[in-house]
């Protein structure tokens, strides 16, 4: 088949390299001038690093290079990606610098694109099927502040995270960071070494993983493990976590709250005035997040402050000196404000009836597996499934579109599936208390979407790798196997198939 990709960041480029090894003709359009997405130059802010460690933020059969920091920061990731691309032959595949501006379902799951080039006329084409990669991260959001008029005329800067590409933007100036994301503390760490004042506006507190657990103890060994994961409640339990979360809960709760127990003890977080409310295992019901190295040294030392349990009521100036007046009255000097206050994810090259199909009343992306929309043929979506193991998720969610392009999946009937994704998303909320991101974060659920893809398609690793993995840190290198075996599966008798995949769901019941 024809197909489009949009978007060139993780999920696009490994769609494209599965699609492309099924036998498919691939075009992959993106808007930015460079692969990579969020890890675009045109979007990294000074001290983007990743949040799981390298091992863990790798394609199955493309492992970072050895001489990378544990935590790569943002041009590393990039130049990986674009050499990802280089060595699987994508290259000649993407469109750079070419957006997408519409794109129209046809009879038959087909799609008409119509895309647009710096410099050159528009272009309409047709395609047999659509695949979105344009990233749950796609979008910046920037509140609207009252008097951000007035406050720009003053010569103040309000830009979002992903707009703020320089630290030397900050020289000389009083600095505002809002959030308490890990991209907030990433970002206020390098602006505090220039700017003459730095201070975190915080809405909430948050807790933070520790890179190292007490100093020593890397945060892969507890948390990026299936033991670690299985300490989450999960929709559907099975296993060890049926002990976990019924008779071993008492175990299972002092497990989980001791790393925050160290996180505490670790940062001086009750000297710094920054514990926040509840346990540690409450970091599920919002942003997961690991500590900015040199972020709480920073406030410890007065280079950051931090206004926590607090907004930005309005923005102002006084004999055009800009200011921030936050929701306690207190003002704020304040020539820059970053905002890392999170992003939307948009398709507004989608025609309005679609996205009325695509969602639910509250907005929340209705995704059969995070991938394929219930009621709009021929249109897949990848990468919204933002997970520990981001690249990991996006291969393998590309080798069930493959799967499903070859005809190989047997899936429930549309009324099934509708049930599936409403129960998936009720379970969200109340995991999450909503912090789902409409339906696309399964964090940290990672490995249970991983299994629930692979056992549709009747794939898995071997069975003594997955039980290392247990205690061991998830090894994407232990599923580069599965795309050449779907390869295979593509030739191969289609009652053979059907027979292997009934095996396994059996199995798994």
């Amino acid at each position: 088949m024809r197909i489009a990709i949009i978007g060139a960041g993780v999920a696009g480029l490994t769609t494209a390299k599965v699609l492309t090894q099924a036998g498919h003709a691939v075009t992959v359009f993106e808007k930015a001038p460079d692969v990579g997405g969020v890890w675009s130059r045109t979007r990294r802010y000074p001290g983007l690093t990743t949040q799981s460690p390298k091992a863990q933020y790798s394609f199955s059969d493309f492992p970072m290079p050895p001489g990378l920091p544990e935590w790569p920061a943002g041009p590393q990731v990039q130049e990986y990606l674009a050499a990802y691309a280089t060595a699987f032959g994508l290259d000649q595949l993407i469109r750079l610098d070419t957006e997408v501006t519409a794109a129209h379902p046809d009879t038959d799951g087909g799609w008409t694109i119509m895309s647009v080039t710096r410099a050159a006329a528009p272009v309409t084409e047709t395609f047999d099927r659509l695949i979105v990669a344009n990233g749950v991260f796609c979008e910046a959001a920037v509140p609207a502040y009252p008097g951000a008029g007035e406050f720009r005329a003053a010569g103040g800067i309000l830009c979002a995270g992903t707009e703020f590409h320089d630290a030397e933007q900050a020289r000389g100036k009083h600095a505002l960071v809002v959030g308490y994301g890990k991209s907030a503390c990433d970002v206020a760490v390098p602006i505090s070494e220039v700017a003459v004042s730095t201070e975190v506006i915080a809405r909430q507190m948050l807790w933070k993983v520790p890179r190292r657990v007490g100093g020593r103890v890397n945060f892969k060994m507890l948390l990026l493990t299936r033991l670690g994961e299985a300490l989450f409640r999960y929709a559907r339990l099975r296993g060890v976590e049926k002990f976990l979360h019924g008779p071993g809960k008492p175990l299972r709760d002092r497990m989980i709250n001791s790393v925050g127990t160290a996180s505490i003890r670790q940062y001086g977080l009750d000297t710094l005035g920054l514990v926040p409310a509840g346990q540690m295992e409450d970091i599920v019901r919002g942003a997961i997040g690991l500590a900015t190295e040199g972020f709480y040294e920073g406030v410890a030392a007065g280079a950051i402050t931090v206004h926590r349990d607090r907004t930005i009521a309005r923005l102002f100036a006084v004999e055009g000196r800009p200011f921030a007046e936050l929701d306690d009255g207190r003002t704020l000097p304040a020539e820059l404000i970053v905002c890392a206050t999170g992003f939307t994810q948009g398709v507004p090259f989608l025609p309005a009836d679609v996205r009325d199909r695509l969602l639910d009343e509250r907005g929340n992306f209705m995704l059969y597996r995070q991938i394929q929309p219930v009621d709009v043929p021929g249109l897949y979506f990848n990468g919204y499934n933002s997970s520990f193991f981001s690249p990991l998720n996006a291969e393998m969610a590309a080798v069930w579109i493959a799967a499903d392009l070859a005809g190989l999946l047997t899936l429930p009937d549309p009324e099934a599936k509708r049930r599936a994704v409403a129960d998936q998303l009720a379970f969200l909320d109340s995991a999450t208390n909503g912090h789902h991101c409409r339906g696309t974060k399964i964090i940290p659920f990672s490995m249970h979407n991983v299994d629930e893809v692979l056992g549709d398609i009747g794939l898995d690793i071997p069975a003594p790798v997955r039980a290392w993995h247990w205690l061991a840190p998830i090894d994407p290198a232990a599923y580069r196997r599965i795309t050449p075996a779907l390869i295979r599966r593509q030739s191969a008798p289609p009652a053979a198939y059907r027979s292997t995949v009934s095996a396994r769901g059996a199995a798994a019941k």
